[in-house]
Order: structure tokens, then sequence, then C-alpha cells
């Protein structure tokens, strides 16, 4: 159905029409997205069995995992394109995380601090 100017008066969930926004990339890309995650994964492996400072690698490791994950979210489920997407889901998962990390790990900080002679 369209009215006198040719546009359509249906809803946009009934059109049938593809809607191309934005390109979704190469073969090629996603391929040098998958080599940057897997050296990203072999450095955090390799910082795993060095004597690195727990704090300090503790946060590269951090560091790297958010790397990981924007790469992951960026171009493997497409949000590249969408920055308030990209946005509203990094800051929450990282927050999450960090308040993780000293729920877990605080408590047991503290009482290590009562056990040193």
């Amino acid at each position: 159905m369209s009215d006198a100017h040719g546009s359509t008066t249906e809803p946009a969930y009934m059109r049938t029409e593809a809607v191309d926004d934005h390109p979704v990339g190469s073969t090629k890309l996603f391929a040098w997205v998958w080599v940057w995650l897997l050296l990203l994964t072999a450095l955090e492996v390799f910082l795993a069995y060095e004597r690195v400072e727990v704090h300090l690698m503790i946060t590269i490791l951090l560091g790297l995992s958010l790397i990981k994950s924007a790469l992951i979210i960026s171009y493997f489920m497409h949000l590249r394109f969408e920055r308030l997407g990209l946005f509203l889901i990094l800051v929450p998962a990282t927050v999450f995380c960090i308040c993780m990390m000293l729920i877990m790990f605080y408590p047991d900080s503290m009482r290590l601090i009562q056990l040193r002679p």
C-alpha cells in the first residue's frame, strides 16, 4: 500500500527489502582480527608463565582481555558501527569484572595481612 508520494504506509517490520547500512567486512579482515586475537592470547599465556608482580600481571591481563573483547564485539558481533552499543556492552562488563575481582580477592587479602608475623 502506498500513498500519492510513493511511500509505503506499512510498518518497518513488515517491509521485506534488504537494508545495507554498513559494509560487513571481508574474509581477509576477519582473518586479520583472528590473528590479532591469537597473538593477544599467546601474550597472555606467556605472561602467565613469567615471574611478574601480581598487581602488574593482573592489570596487563585485564587490559589485554578488554582489547580482545572489543575486537570480538566490534568485528564478529558487527557492532563496530554502533558506538553506543559498543560502549553499553564494554563499560558495564568492565565494571562488573572489576567489582567481582574486588569481591573475591579483597577479603582474602585482608586475611593475609593479619597472618603476617
